[in-house]
């Protein structure tokens, strides 16, 4: 089943930036203080998209959307047809039927390659994005580290603080117990 059968070219084009676009959004919601995150998963998207798009192109090669025209395809004359001798040439018929196949398939290539390339082309180009902003989510990545560790610390340091507090309480409560029980 081809789900992306009834999709045009122009579609196929937007349904790689719509993923991308949702996909950084997405995770803007998510995780509103990591906009570098957004991005470098809207580029991750939009290149694993392109490729796949590629592909699709390149295991559909025969289809008419890659703007194959049926000027540049190839009919054998039928062979067969030819009066007296038509059915001697049934064999040179079949084998120009293949050879024209074989063409055909060609022709088609060559109109689907140029079209998947600009997907190829466009996955690289994110794929390059990719690389700064990959290094950009590391260096966010550690600074919320440092940021966490701070907090975590600060939080440790009221922790002990308290801790302290009830101790003292404690230790106070027991001075006044002990102090009932010798006078009490």
């Amino acid at each position: 089943m081809d789900i992306l059968g009834g999709v045009s070219l122009d579609w196929l084009k937007y349904l790689t930036w719509i993923a991308a676009i949702a996909a950084g959004l997405l995770t803007v919601f998510l995780s509103p203080r990591r906009p570098d995150l957004a991005a470098l998963r809207a580029v991750v998207v939009f290149m694993v998209a392109s490729a796949g798009a590629g592909i699709y192109i390149l295991n559909h090669v025969g289809d008419s959307r890659w703007d194959s025209k049926a000027e540049d395809r190839f009919n054998a004359p039928p062979l067969t047809e030819t009066p007296m001798v038509g059915q001697f040439m049934e064999p040179l018929d079949s084998f120009l039927g293949g050879m024209v196949g074989t063409v055909n398939q060609v022709v088609d290539f060559q109109a689907a390659f140029p079209v998947a390339m600009e997907f190829f082309v466009a996955a690289g180009w994110a794929f390059a994005l990719s690389l700064p902003l990959g290094l950009l989510s590391l260096v966010g990545a550690y600074l919320e580290a440092k940021r966490r560790k701070r907090e975590f610390r600060r939080y440790k340091i009221r922790v002990d603080d308290l801790a302290a507090e009830l101790e003292d309480i404690k230790r106070h409560l027991d001075y006044q117990r002990a102090e009932r029980a010798e006078f009490g």
